[in-house]
């Protein structure tokens, strides 16, 4: 079994909490002492860094979330001076002010790191060729990624998004084994390497995909499609970028690089801690960052945490597969929906993982609205067939969801694709 960095990967229990609560006092220290906003919170809680003693004193210290960060837009929760400063990057959010993370060389020598680990979990070596079509710039995919696989010593394709055509001719000509992207332009890729007629020409052995939620029937057929195996990889802009969690053979959850980012799960509603095992809002606390260290950061993403043996051998807690996110769920006529419960439905009745949900408002009443888009072998252009195709999967949809959507089946390669994250929802209503 390989590992990047055994020492840590490996590491008992006991000796990761010994090593989390030491980073911990460090690092409530400089925070209090360097960022305005976060000591103003600590002082309207009652919390000096003196009460912080270890992990078990975390419930203390007050939440950061992402209106904090753009409240204190550009500099608020800087904890050093700019020239200490080699690197910014930015959340892809389209309304209101970005939220701008800034790096040490120090910060982003742990978080190639953490990509590191990542890759060489997804069986990378230095005799791999890695494609990255993440998005560089600031979006952080292509720059965590690059530079994680420099560390590991592959031949490194920084191809970034976009240009199909191209990543096709790279893949083949350089032999990539190891593709970085999203999960949604995987499918494509998949679907275009099938109709440029290079699929079993193609070398890929693994890929890492994230940066969007993705179902395990979709797993399924990127890996069909690509000839691969594909792991899931975590990671936000605010805490560090891709590396923050990874997926190791197993495909069970993503380990946590925990001697860097703690992880909490939260019920979302109170703030309470809650125990392993228990689904509810993940929440990270940065133990080594020095420029913009985070202090309880609620992601709003909702997942659950392990610490059952795993047998890549491998002792850092494990986060679930995404299960939503508190700030994307739509409700519906009263029903809380989540795009990824229609993907599992859909992949699962035998449709790519291709659609489009609209939600509106007519007279005070939501309508919901799912396009699903055919595949070329179950396509057809009869009335009578494509009526009782759609009430197949309303029904499938009902039972999953306790809400009946309007269904439509549209023509294969109708639903636009995307070579970034895919647009899931379109939401209308002015709520």
């Amino acid at each position: 079994m390989a590992y990047y960095q055994e020492e840590i990967e490996t590491m008992s229990r006991d000796a990761m909490t010994a090593l989390q609560s030491e980073r911990l006092v460090k690092q409530v220290r400089h925070v209090y002492d360097n960022v305005e906003p976060y000591r103003k919170k600590m002082q309207d809680a009652g919390v000096e860094p003196g009460d912080i003693k270890g992990i078990e004193d975390l419930a203390k210290l007050p939440f950061t979330t992402k209106d904090d960060l753009k409240d204190a837009y550009p500099y608020g929760f800087l904890a050093l001076p700019l020239k200490d400063c080699v690197r910014i990057q930015s959340t892809s959010g389209t309304t209101g002010k970005r939220v701008v993370a800034f790096y040490t060389q120090h910060d982003l020598d742990l978080w190639e790191d953490g990509c590191a680990r990542a890759i060489v979990a997804a069986g990378g070596s230095d005799t791999d060729v890695c494609h990255v079509c993440y998005g560089y710039g600031l979006f952080t995919g292509g720059p965590g990624l690059n530079g994680g696989s420099h560390r590991v010593g592959c031949l490194t394709l920084p191809m970034s998004s976009g240009n199909t055509e191209r990543q096709l001719t790279f893949m083949e000509d350089l032999e990539a084994t190891i593709i970085c992207c999203t999960p949604s332009y995987a499918a494509f890729l998949g679907e275009s390497a099938h109709d440029a007629g290079i699929t079993g020409k193609l070398k890929l052995k693994s890929g890492i995909f994230g940066a969007e939620a993705w179902s395990e029937e979709m797993r399924r057929e990127i890996e069909k499609s690509l000839g691969l195996k594909a792991y899931d990889i975590y990671g936000l802009t605010e805490i560090s970028g891709p590396g923050v969690s990874f997926e190791c053979e197993e495909q069970t959850g993503m380990h946590v690089c925990e001697d860097h980012f703690y992880p909490e799960i939260i019920d979302p509603a109170t703030g309470e801690q809650q125990a392993i095992g228990t689904k509810g809002e993940l929440v990270f606390t940065c133990l080594t960052k020095q420029a913009f260290p985070l202090l309880r950061y609620r992601t709003r993403d909702i997942t659950l945490l392990s610490r059952d043996a795993c047998s890549c051998g491998r002792t850092l807690t494990k986060m679930k597969r995404l299960m939503g996110r508190t700030d994307d769920m739509l409700i519906i006529r009263g029903v809380n929906v989540f795009p990824s419960q229609i993907e599992t439905v859909l992949v699962g009745q035998g449709y790519p993982a291709n659609y489009l949900i609209i939600v509106d408002r007519e007279h005070h009443t939501d309508t919901f609205e799912v396009q699903v888009e055919m595949s070329e072998d179950v396509f057809s252009d009869e009335v009578k067939v494509i009526e009782k195709k759609e009430a197949e999967l309303l029904a499938a949809l009902r039972s999953m969801l306790g809400i009946s959507p309007k269904v439509t089946l549209v023509a294969p390669r109708t639903i636009t694709r995307s070579e970034g994250k895919a647009v899931r929802v379109i939401d209308k209503r002015k709520i």
